[in-house]
């Protein structure tokens, strides 16, 4: 006998991955060859960013991005941009949370994909690996979070 969704049991909570991917990368060594035959250490500068975008109904994209740009004084050895993403399906779940799950649960799913790409890039492209750290994505959700509330603060409202 087939059993009728109840209220109860058709808004039960859904987060299920759908897939992860590379969605760009790109490697770039502009100043090839003559900067390889340089025996200075390079500076290495990484910066990381999240995005999160709806889909389609409970359906939503998280990115991940990632620059590393390592120099020479002021010559670029190499600069990798690379933007892992995942879809989620996100459903039934309290409108509080859904910041946080998307700020810092999905990203935390789809980093491991993008550090294994970004260093996977650097190798082939003749380079020694750079190993994106672990990242806490809570903190830097939080920070964000701050940041935006004291930005709304300092901004004058809108005049009708």
């Amino acid at each position: 006998m087939a059993e009728t969704p109840t209220p109860a049991t058709s808004a039960n909570p859904v987060f299920q991955i759908q897939r992860v991917y590379l969605k760009e990368a790109s490697l770039e060594q502009p100043n090839s060859p003559a900067i390889l035959l340089e025996q200075e250490q390079p500076t290495v500068d990484i910066q990381l960013g999240v995005n999160a975008a709806p889909v389609g109904e409970g359906v939503f994209e998280v990115m991940v991005t990632a620059t590393v740009q390592t120099k020479i004084k002021d010559k670029t050895v190499f600069l990798v941009e690379a933007t892992q993403a995942g879809i989620f399906e996100l459903r039934n779940l309290p409108q509080e949370q859904m910041g946080p799950i998307l700020g810092i649960a999905c990203p935390q799913i789809v980093y491991p994909y993008l550090r294994g790409n970004v260093a996977d890039m650097i190798q082939r492209g003749g380079f020694p690996p750079v190993h994106l750290s672990e990242i806490n994505f809570q903190a830097m959700y939080e920070q964000q979070n701050a940041a935006q509330a004291a930005q709304a603060e300092s901004t004058p409202a809108a005049v009708q």
